[in-house]
């Protein structure tokens, strides 16, 4: 009788951990991005691989050895201030921006993000800020620099230039997933946000050099800070100027 039980018990843990293991693959298959037809993933749902940490506007006045310390610093510190979660890029709300390893000049990107209150967020095109994510409520308390307009805007852009506010208010609320639509040739830049569209082809400043024209190319960096974001879906097309001069609709 102890033999058939041992046997009996040895089946239900084999039995066991081939459910485990199913379930395991099933999760990591979960996390596999899916990008739509002609896009590629730049965040593979699983690890930072294909992103590194930087703060452009923390190094652009160093020179020589603080600056190229500053820089191993940000690089060392960015997994300790982002994660992955449930197959999500996730911040904490400090520490160095997510920068992508690769640049890119004209593309079309994909994303979605969810944040909480009082967080400021946006997107760097071309290492250059930015698209620009709010808190929109009044009580975040940045009513003051429109954040009451929404999301979406070239927000540093000169002030009442074309794009820097965003045409209609398109977020939803905190803890629904926003979705990201945006598409940059030259530096000319279509932005839509929750499918509405909120920057209608206007140039994107060169925020480092506003006597210069945008940087041909340049890395895509989250940029983060006063509170937990998380991106998810991440996916770019790089375009060919031979063959897309305009955006479609």
């Amino acid at each position: 009788m102890s033999i058939n039980l041992s046997t009996r018990g040895l089946l239900l843990l084999s039995l066991s951990f081939c459910l485990l293991s199913l379930g395991n693959q099933e999760t990591s298959r979960a996390a596999e991005p899916k990008p739509p037809e002609g896009f590629r993933a730049l965040f593979n749902g699983r690890d930072l691989t294909g992103w590194y940490g930087l703060n452009p506007h923390s190094v652009g006045k160093l020179e020589g050895e603080k600056k190229e310390a500053k820089l191993k610093e940000m690089r060392d510190s960015f997994a300790s201030h982002w994660f992955v979660e449930n197959g999500e890029l996730v911040n904490d709300g400090t520490g160095p921006y997510a920068t992508t390893d690769e640049e890119f000049g004209d593309i079309e990107f994909l994303l979605e993000y969810k944040t909480v209150a009082k967080a400021d967020s946006g997107i760097y095109l071309r290492g250059t800020p930015q698209v620009q994510i709010w808190d929109t409520t009044e009580a975040g308390g940045k009513w003051d620099r429109h954040a009451d307009k929404g999301s979406g805007g070239l927000f540093n852009n000169s002030a009442g230039a074309p794009g820097q506010l965003p045409l209609v208010h398109a977020d939803k609320p905190f803890g629904e997933w926003n979705s990201f639509r945006i598409k940059q040739i030259g530096d000319k830049t279509w932005v839509w946000l929750n499918d509405k569209l909120v920057v209608d082809g206007a140039v994107m400043e060169n925020y480092w050099d506003r006597s210069q024209p945008l940087p041909a190319r340049g890395p895509i960096m989250l940029q983060t800070h006063g509170g937990e974001i998380r991106w998810r879906n991440i996916y770019v097309r790089e375009l060919s100027s031979d063959k897309t001069k305009t955006a479609d609709r």
